[in-house]
């Protein structure tokens, strides 16, 4: 298998910190590292690759609250969408700024970024594995799409307009066995695919913008509570 995802969940807000490994040149790179850069650096130690790139989903604290020290060990080059830079104000971190869609090679492989804006204005997802937008693949979707659940909107910068056409988008535009990697792990499992997002997401299961925003910003926090299980589970 040329790529493969390592999933690790760090912290005290379960975030969970990605490490795509490009078998054939031994690279690789890490999603939204934060809080226990030690145990990245362990799993990269034990696989022996090198990080190259380090991809970051949004601009929050807990998912980037480890960049400086990871970026110092192995020198690996960071990438963030340019509207979260500038939000967040680490315009002047000199990490590499892009406007999505943006490809980025890892060895033999190809990432893209998807701008997905919602939680955060630069909100991105990355996309990697089959043929873009044909065939499945692998989405590793940050803030935005949760395992049976999404990201908040009513942070500074949050849009819920915004978040519900980025979530119509995703399962619009990739194969329904695509694999979904989410940022937190708030459900009952800890990944999933868009086919079972689609059916058991109660966030996908909105026609129009203002009944997606009502449920959001309003209901959903009152009726439902981590962890997520699918529509219909008694854990919903």
């Amino acid at each position: 298998m040329m790529v493969e995802i390592h999933t690790l969940e760090l912290g005290p807000m379960e975030n969970l910190v990605y490490l795509i490994e490009d078998s054939q040149s031994a690279t690789a790179a890490v999603v939204d590292p934060a809080w226990e850069v030690g145990k990245i650096l362990q799993l990269v130690a034990e696989r022996e690759l090198k990080i190259t790139t380090i991809l970051l989903t949004h601009g929050h604290s807990d998912h980037i609250n480890g960049v400086e020290q990871l970026q110092q060990e192995s020198g690996a080059e960071v990438y963030i969408s340019r509207q979260d830079a500038s939000f967040f104000g680490l315009e002047e971190m000199g990490w590499n700024l892009f406007d999505a869609p943006f490809s980025h090679s890892l060895g033999e492989s190809e990432i893209t970024a998807i701008a997905t804006p919602g939680h955060t204005p630069g909100g991105t997802c990355y996309y990697l594995g089959g043929n873009w937008g044909v065939r499945s693949g692998n989405l590793l979707t940050g803030d935005t799409l949760f395992v049976y659940g999404c990201g908040r909107c009513d942070l500074e910068g949050g849009d819920a307009v915004a978040m519900y056409h980025s979530l119509r988008g995703l399962v619009e535009r990739f194969d329904p066995q695509t694999a979904v990697f989410p940022g937190h792990n708030y459900s009952t499992q800890i990944s999933s695919t868009l086919a079972q997002e689609r059916s058991g997401n109660p966030f996908l299961q909105f026609d129009s913008e203002e009944e997606f925003v009502h449920y959001r910003m309003d209901l959903h926090d009152r009726i439902r509570s981590a962890p997520y299980g699918p529509l219909g589970a008694s854990t919903a």
